[in-house]
Protein backbone atom coordinates (compact mmCIF):
# COMPACT_ATOMS: atom_id res chain seq x y z
CA UNK A 1 0.00 0.00 0.00
CA UNK A 2 1.42 3.52 -0.89
CA UNK A 3 1.74 6.38 1.72
CA UNK A 4 -1.00 8.59 -0.02
CA UNK A 5 -3.80 5.32 0.38
CA UNK A 6 -2.33 4.81 4.02
CA UNK A 7 -2.59 8.57 4.97
CA UNK A 8 -6.17 8.71 3.23
CA UNK A 9 -7.20 5.49 5.34
CA UNK A 10 -5.46 7.57 8.81
CA UNK A 11 -7.66 9.76 8.25
CA UNK A 12 -10.69 8.29 7.41
CA UNK A 13 -10.31 6.00 10.92
CA UNK A 14 -9.64 9.11 12.62
CA UNK A 15 -12.78 11.28 11.71
CA UNK A 16 -15.19 8.03 12.37
CA UNK A 17 -13.67 8.25 15.72
CA UNK A 18 -13.74 11.50 16.80
CA UNK A 19 -16.95 13.51 18.98
CA UNK A 20 -19.67 14.63 17.15
CA UNK A 21 -19.69 18.55 16.49
CA UNK A 22 -21.68 20.08 19.50
CA UNK A 23 -24.83 21.91 18.52
CA UNK A 24 -24.14 25.38 18.36
CA UNK A 25 -25.50 27.94 21.03
CA UNK A 26 -28.76 29.68 20.63
CA UNK A 27 -28.93 33.24 23.02
CA UNK A 28 -32.63 34.22 22.76
CA UNK A 29 -32.75 38.20 23.27
CA UNK A 30 -36.54 38.31 25.22
CA UNK A 31 -38.37 41.72 26.00
CA UNK A 32 -41.03 42.96 28.33
CA UNK A 33 -42.47 45.51 29.88
CA UNK A 34 -42.14 44.01 33.17
CA UNK A 35 -39.48 45.37 35.30
CA UNK A 36 -36.71 43.78 37.13
CA UNK A 37 -38.15 42.39 40.76
CA UNK A 38 -42.01 41.63 39.47
CA UNK A 39 -43.72 38.42 39.89
CA UNK A 40 -43.16 38.22 36.38
CA UNK A 41 -39.57 38.48 35.54
CA UNK A 42 -39.20 36.07 38.62
CA UNK A 43 -41.49 33.55 36.76
CA UNK A 44 -39.29 34.52 33.38
CA UNK A 45 -35.78 34.13 34.77
CA UNK A 46 -37.02 31.01 37.00
CA UNK A 47 -37.90 29.59 33.21
CA UNK A 48 -34.67 30.77 31.16
CA UNK A 49 -32.79 28.88 33.81
CA UNK A 50 -34.64 26.00 33.67
CA UNK A 51 -34.37 26.00 29.98
CA UNK A 52 -30.76 26.69 29.74
CA UNK A 53 -29.59 23.90 32.39
CA UNK A 54 -32.23 21.30 30.81
CA UNK A 55 -30.81 21.82 27.72
CA UNK A 56 -27.29 21.32 28.89
CA UNK A 57 -26.64 25.35 28.06
CA UNK A 58 -27.83 24.90 24.22
CA UNK A 59 -30.29 27.58 24.85
CA UNK A 60 -29.74 30.78 26.80
CA UNK A 61 -31.68 33.74 27.45
CA UNK A 62 -30.91 37.23 27.43
CA UNK A 63 -33.18 39.10 29.05
CA UNK A 64 -34.34 43.07 28.22
CA UNK A 65 -36.64 44.40 31.18
CA UNK A 66 -38.58 47.11 31.96
CA UNK A 67 -39.74 48.49 28.62
CA UNK A 68 -35.82 49.12 27.60
CA UNK A 69 -36.40 47.88 23.86
CA UNK A 70 -39.95 49.73 23.53
CA UNK A 71 -43.48 48.99 24.07
CA UNK A 72 -45.18 46.08 23.09
CA UNK A 73 -45.84 46.97 19.18
CA UNK A 74 -41.91 47.62 19.14
CA UNK A 75 -40.86 44.40 20.54
CA UNK A 76 -43.25 42.93 17.97
CA UNK A 77 -41.17 44.98 14.79
CA UNK A 78 -38.03 44.28 16.49
CA UNK A 79 -38.85 40.00 16.78
CA UNK A 80 -39.95 40.67 13.14
CA UNK A 81 -36.85 41.94 11.68
CA UNK A 82 -34.93 39.70 13.75
CA UNK A 83 -33.28 41.89 16.30
CA UNK A 84 -35.40 39.95 18.94
CA UNK A 85 -36.28 36.56 19.16
CA UNK A 86 -39.35 36.60 22.16
CA UNK A 87 -41.52 38.45 24.08
CA UNK A 88 -43.70 38.97 26.77
CA UNK A 89 -46.65 40.47 25.89
CA UNK A 90 -50.47 41.56 27.11
CA UNK A 91 -53.19 41.74 24.73
CA UNK A 92 -51.98 45.14 23.49
CA UNK A 93 -48.56 42.93 21.98
CA UNK A 94 -51.15 40.22 21.13
CA UNK A 95 -53.35 41.48 18.89
CA UNK A 96 -50.53 43.03 16.60
CA UNK A 97 -49.16 39.39 16.49
CA UNK A 98 -52.68 37.71 16.27
CA UNK A 99 -55.95 39.93 16.62
CA UNK A 100 -58.14 36.43 16.87
CA UNK A 101 -56.72 36.32 20.31
CA UNK A 102 -58.02 39.38 21.66
CA UNK A 103 -61.69 37.64 21.81
CA UNK A 104 -60.58 36.19 24.94
CA UNK A 105 -59.98 40.15 26.28
CA UNK A 106 -63.76 41.15 25.60
CA UNK A 107 -65.74 42.50 28.36
CA UNK A 108 -68.04 40.37 30.59
CA UNK A 109 -66.91 36.81 28.71
CA UNK A 110 -66.04 34.73 31.75
CA UNK A 111 -67.76 34.55 35.29
CA UNK A 112 -65.11 32.83 37.23
CA UNK A 113 -61.63 31.36 36.80
CA UNK A 114 -62.63 27.93 35.89
CA UNK A 115 -64.16 29.01 33.02
CA UNK A 116 -61.17 31.08 31.83
CA UNK A 117 -59.27 28.31 32.15
CA UNK A 118 -61.56 25.73 30.61
CA UNK A 119 -61.32 27.93 27.55
CA UNK A 120 -57.72 28.55 27.08
CA UNK A 121 -57.55 24.42 27.32
CA UNK A 122 -59.92 23.88 25.32
CA UNK A 123 -59.19 26.35 22.66
CA UNK A 124 -55.02 26.16 23.42
CA UNK A 125 -54.89 24.34 19.94
CA UNK A 126 -56.67 26.56 17.79
CA UNK A 127 -54.58 29.51 19.21
CA UNK A 128 -51.31 28.09 18.58
CA UNK A 129 -52.05 27.82 15.22
CA UNK A 130 -53.34 31.62 15.00
CA UNK A 131 -49.82 32.48 16.46
CA UNK A 132 -48.20 29.08 14.11
CA UNK A 133 -49.58 31.22 10.83
CA UNK A 134 -48.17 34.40 11.99
CA UNK A 135 -44.81 33.14 12.66
CA UNK A 136 -45.09 32.80 16.42
CA UNK A 137 -44.58 29.95 18.58
CA UNK A 138 -46.64 29.76 21.93
CA UNK A 139 -44.70 29.20 25.15
CA UNK A 140 -47.53 29.84 27.62
CA UNK A 141 -50.20 31.85 28.68
CA UNK A 142 -49.70 34.08 31.36
CA UNK A 143 -52.71 35.88 32.50
CA UNK A 144 -52.70 39.73 33.66
CA UNK A 145 -55.88 38.74 35.76
CA UNK A 146 -59.63 40.58 35.70
CA UNK A 147 -59.66 44.20 34.89
CA UNK A 148 -62.14 46.45 37.05
CA UNK A 149 -63.54 50.16 36.94
CA UNK A 150 -61.95 52.52 39.39
CA UNK A 151 -63.72 56.04 39.65
CA UNK A 152 -64.10 58.77 41.62
CA UNK A 153 -68.52 58.13 42.13
CA UNK A 154 -69.64 54.85 42.89
CA UNK A 155 -70.90 52.07 40.36
CA UNK A 156 -73.71 50.05 40.74
CA UNK A 157 -76.03 50.46 37.47
CA UNK A 158 -74.79 51.34 33.88
CA UNK A 159 -76.22 54.64 34.32
CA UNK A 160 -73.98 55.60 36.58
CA UNK A 161 -70.91 54.77 34.52
CA UNK A 162 -71.78 57.74 32.50
CA UNK A 163 -71.13 60.23 34.54
CA UNK A 164 -67.26 59.33 34.47
CA UNK A 165 -64.32 60.85 32.34
CA UNK A 166 -63.09 57.68 31.64
CA UNK A 167 -59.68 56.74 30.64
CA UNK A 168 -59.74 54.70 27.27
CA UNK A 169 -56.16 53.22 26.53
CA UNK A 170 -55.52 54.80 22.51
CA UNK A 171 -56.12 52.78 20.01
CA UNK A 172 -56.87 49.44 21.70
CA UNK A 173 -59.93 48.22 19.47
CA UNK A 174 -61.44 45.82 22.55
CA UNK A 175 -61.65 49.19 25.09
CA UNK A 176 -63.27 51.28 22.39
CA UNK A 177 -65.94 47.85 21.54
CA UNK A 178 -66.70 47.83 25.00
CA UNK A 179 -67.29 51.41 26.06
CA UNK A 180 -68.86 51.93 22.81
CA UNK A 181 -71.14 48.55 24.32
CA UNK A 182 -71.87 50.57 27.32
CA UNK A 183 -72.83 53.76 25.76
CA UNK A 184 -69.88 55.88 27.50
CA UNK A 185 -67.43 58.19 25.63
CA UNK A 186 -64.12 57.99 26.75
CA UNK A 187 -61.10 60.18 26.40
CA UNK A 188 -58.20 58.24 24.73
CA UNK A 189 -54.98 59.04 26.13
CA UNK A 190 -51.30 56.91 26.19
CA UNK A 191 -50.76 54.87 29.23
CA UNK A 192 -48.05 57.41 30.46
CA UNK A 193 -50.69 60.13 30.50
CA UNK A 194 -53.09 58.94 32.84
CA UNK A 195 -51.68 59.97 35.86
CA UNK A 196 -51.01 63.85 34.57
CA UNK A 197 -54.46 63.50 32.84
CA UNK A 198 -56.07 62.09 37.01
CA UNK A 199 -54.11 64.71 38.65
CA UNK A 200 -55.52 67.45 36.65
CA UNK A 201 -59.04 66.35 36.82
CA UNK A 202 -59.27 65.54 32.76
CA UNK A 203 -60.04 62.29 33.70
CA UNK A 204 -62.08 60.71 37.06
CA UNK A 205 -61.81 56.82 35.91
CA UNK A 206 -59.71 54.28 34.84
CA UNK A 207 -59.86 50.42 34.40
CA UNK A 208 -57.26 47.64 35.30
CA UNK A 209 -56.45 44.72 37.43
CA UNK A 210 -56.04 45.24 41.13
CA UNK A 211 -52.20 44.88 40.79
CA UNK A 212 -51.37 47.05 38.00
CA UNK A 213 -53.55 49.92 39.41
CA UNK A 214 -51.84 49.60 42.39
CA UNK A 215 -47.82 49.64 40.52
CA UNK A 216 -49.10 52.97 38.62
CA UNK A 217 -50.47 54.74 41.72
CA UNK A 218 -53.47 55.50 40.15
CA UNK A 219 -55.21 53.85 42.89
CA UNK A 220 -54.66 56.83 44.98
CA UNK A 221 -56.66 59.21 43.04
CA UNK A 222 -59.23 56.92 43.02
CA UNK A 223 -62.48 56.33 45.95
CA UNK A 224 -64.23 53.71 44.03
CA UNK A 225 -63.99 49.80 42.69
CA UNK A 226 -66.49 48.34 41.03
CA UNK A 227 -66.34 44.74 42.14
CA UNK A 228 -67.69 42.96 38.68
CA UNK A 229 -64.93 42.62 36.48
CA UNK A 230 -65.34 44.44 33.08
CA UNK A 231 -63.48 41.70 31.70
CA UNK A 232 -59.97 39.16 32.53
CA UNK A 233 -56.72 40.24 30.50
CA UNK A 234 -54.85 38.18 28.52
CA UNK A 235 -50.74 37.72 28.67
CA UNK A 236 -48.49 35.13 26.48
CA UNK A 237 -44.66 34.58 26.07
CA UNK A 238 -44.13 34.13 22.12
CA UNK A 239 -41.37 33.30 20.22
CA UNK A 240 -40.72 33.87 16.84
CA UNK A 241 -40.92 30.57 14.70
CA UNK A 242 -38.02 30.64 12.95
CA UNK A 243 -35.72 30.43 16.02
CA UNK A 244 -37.88 28.35 17.53
CA UNK A 245 -37.41 25.33 14.48
CA UNK A 246 -33.66 26.42 14.56
CA UNK A 247 -34.06 24.26 17.71
CA UNK A 248 -33.24 20.53 17.80
CA UNK A 249 -36.51 18.72 18.22
CA UNK A 250 -35.54 18.13 21.80
CA UNK A 251 -35.17 20.88 23.21
CA UNK A 252 -38.60 22.57 21.71
CA UNK A 253 -40.05 19.99 23.30
CA UNK A 254 -38.32 20.84 26.89
CA UNK A 255 -39.01 24.84 26.15
CA UNK A 256 -42.95 24.05 25.16
CA UNK A 257 -43.06 21.79 28.78
CA UNK A 258 -41.08 24.16 30.58
CA UNK A 259 -43.51 27.09 29.38
CA UNK A 260 -46.19 25.38 30.32
CA UNK A 261 -45.12 24.88 33.81
CA UNK A 262 -44.14 27.78 34.67
CA UNK A 263 -46.42 30.11 33.18
CA UNK A 264 -49.36 28.30 34.46
CA UNK A 265 -47.40 29.02 38.14
CA UNK A 266 -47.51 32.93 36.73
CA UNK A 267 -50.89 32.76 36.41
CA UNK A 268 -51.56 31.29 39.23
CA UNK A 269 -49.36 33.82 41.34
CA UNK A 270 -50.90 36.68 38.93
CA UNK A 271 -54.43 35.59 40.99
CA UNK A 272 -53.03 35.30 44.23
CA UNK A 273 -51.29 38.76 43.90
CA UNK A 274 -54.67 40.45 42.71
CA UNK A 275 -56.32 39.07 45.47
CA UNK A 276 -53.78 40.20 47.76
CA UNK A 277 -53.76 43.98 45.82
CA UNK A 278 -57.87 43.86 46.86
CA UNK A 279 -56.79 43.62 50.39
CA UNK A 280 -54.30 46.52 49.94
CA UNK A 281 -56.89 48.60 48.53
CA UNK A 282 -59.20 48.22 51.30
CA UNK A 283 -56.62 49.23 53.35
CA UNK A 284 -56.44 52.19 51.61
CA UNK A 285 -60.30 53.13 51.93
CA UNK A 286 -61.50 52.58 48.46
CA UNK A 287 -64.83 51.44 48.31
CA UNK A 288 -65.61 48.15 46.31
CA UNK A 289 -69.32 48.58 44.76
CA UNK A 290 -71.48 45.52 43.62
CA UNK A 291 -74.04 45.83 40.86
CA UNK A 292 -77.55 46.94 42.32
CA UNK A 293 -79.18 43.59 41.36
CA UNK A 294 -79.76 40.50 38.98
CA UNK A 295 -81.24 42.76 36.23
CA UNK A 296 -77.76 45.06 36.30
CA UNK A 297 -75.90 42.46 35.73
CA UNK A 298 -77.79 41.13 33.00
CA UNK A 299 -77.53 44.46 31.15
CA UNK A 300 -74.07 43.79 31.24
CA UNK A 301 -73.53 40.63 29.55
CA UNK A 302 -75.63 42.11 26.92
CA UNK A 303 -73.48 45.07 26.71
CA UNK A 304 -70.53 42.80 26.36
CA UNK A 305 -72.33 40.38 23.71
CA UNK A 306 -73.25 43.52 21.62
CA UNK A 307 -69.12 44.36 22.19
CA UNK A 308 -68.06 41.08 20.88
CA UNK A 309 -70.69 40.95 17.93
CA UNK A 310 -69.41 44.52 16.84
CA UNK A 311 -65.66 42.91 16.52
CA UNK A 312 -66.85 40.40 14.43
CA UNK A 313 -64.92 40.81 10.80
CA UNK A 314 -62.87 43.06 12.61
CA UNK A 315 -60.77 41.52 14.71
CA UNK A 316 -62.01 37.33 14.67
CA UNK A 317 -63.92 35.71 12.20
CA UNK A 318 -67.52 35.04 13.00
CA UNK A 319 -66.66 30.81 13.28
CA UNK A 320 -64.32 31.77 16.41
CA UNK A 321 -66.68 33.49 18.71
CA UNK A 322 -69.55 30.82 18.12
CA UNK A 323 -66.34 28.28 19.03
CA UNK A 324 -65.99 30.53 22.28
CA UNK A 325 -69.39 31.13 23.02
CA UNK A 326 -70.70 27.55 22.62
CA UNK A 327 -67.90 26.10 24.32
CA UNK A 328 -68.80 28.51 27.32
CA UNK A 329 -72.51 27.47 27.21
CA UNK A 330 -71.46 23.52 27.42
CA UNK A 331 -69.04 24.42 30.37
CA UNK A 332 -71.91 25.77 31.98
CA UNK A 333 -74.87 23.63 31.05
CA UNK A 334 -71.95 20.70 32.35
CA UNK A 335 -71.98 22.68 35.84
CA UNK A 336 -75.56 22.84 36.19
CA UNK A 337 -76.30 19.36 36.10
Amino acid sequence: MNSSKKTAITFLLAALFLPLPLRAQTVIKFATLAPDGSTWMKAMKAFTTAVSSETAGRVKFKIYAGGVSGDEKDVVRKIRLGQLQAGGFTGVGIGEIAPEARILDTPFLFKNDREIDYIYRTLDPDFRKIFGDRGFVLLGWAEVGNVNIFSNTPVTRPEDLKRIKMWIWEGDPIAEATFAALDMKPIPLSITDVMTSLQTGMIDGVYGSPLSVIALQWFSRMKYVFSLPLANAEGAVLISKKTFDGLSPADQKTMLKLGDKYFRELTLQSRRDNAESVKVLKRHKLVFTRPANAEVVRQLEEAGERARQSLVGKLYPRELLEKVEGALDAFRAEKKK
